[in-house]
């Protein structure tokens, strides 16, 4: 039974939704999950007053456990195209993972969200995945076998890297049942692709 971690950074919710429909998927696909989100890095009056979702439950990562997983798949928001600064300084403290080589070999995945259709979400999960590559993961993403992401019948996350979502300007778009099969879609795969590395 592979190790799979759900790591995410969300300010809305809009993520922290896509989180735990991969985790499902992971789940299904018979995988031990833990769903984790990284630290908070602004201040507390800044978010109560931007209405951050400050009451997610799940607990806060720290860099040192991720060796522990079998697979770690990684969500967080657009910023200009781009991973937030969030995650951001959460991966940067891998350095000693990386000089030691403990994520070589393991399964990542990518999954984000954008306010708009155009608003960077493929360049956001490829900055995601440069961070995984060059950590010496291997990369599964949202392969076509997910048929929802090519619908025309109404708005759509979704790209071959990795599940999204769009949330709106204004956030009100939660994800749709379309959106989340897709990440339960990519959770099972990186299970069922670690299940097979690590038997």
């Amino acid at each position: 039974m592979p190790k799979v971690l759900v790591l995410y950074y969300s300010s809305y919710g809009h993520v922290e939704a896509l989180a735990y429909a991969v985790a499902e998927g992971a789940r299904a696909a018979g995988a031990q999950v833990d769903v984790k989100r990284v630290p908070e890095t602004v201040p507390e009056a800044v978010a109560k007053s931007a209405h951050f979702k400050l009451d997610q439950a799940a607990p806060v990562a720290t860099v040192a456990e991720l060796e522990h997983y079998d697979a770690i798949i990684v969500g967080t928001g657009t910023r200009y195209g781009r991973m937030t600064s969030q995650m951001a300084a959460f991966l940067d403290q891998t350095g000693g993972l990386w000089m030691r080589g403990a994520l070589n070999g393991k399964v990542g995945g990518a999954f984000s969200s954008s306010a708009t259709q155009h608003g960077g979400q493929e360049t956001t999960l490829f900055s995601i995945i440069t961070n995984l590559l060059h950590l010496g993961m291997i990369i599964v993403g949202l392969p076509y076998s997910h048929q929802g992401q090519m619908s025309m019948a109404e708005i759509v996350g979704g790209a071959p890297y990795g599940a999204t979502t769009v949330a709106g300007g204004d956030g009100s778009r939660t994800p749709s049942e379309i959106d989340l099969a897709g990440a339960r879609h990519q959770g099972e795969l990186v299970a069922r692709t670690a299940a097979k590395i690590f038997g």
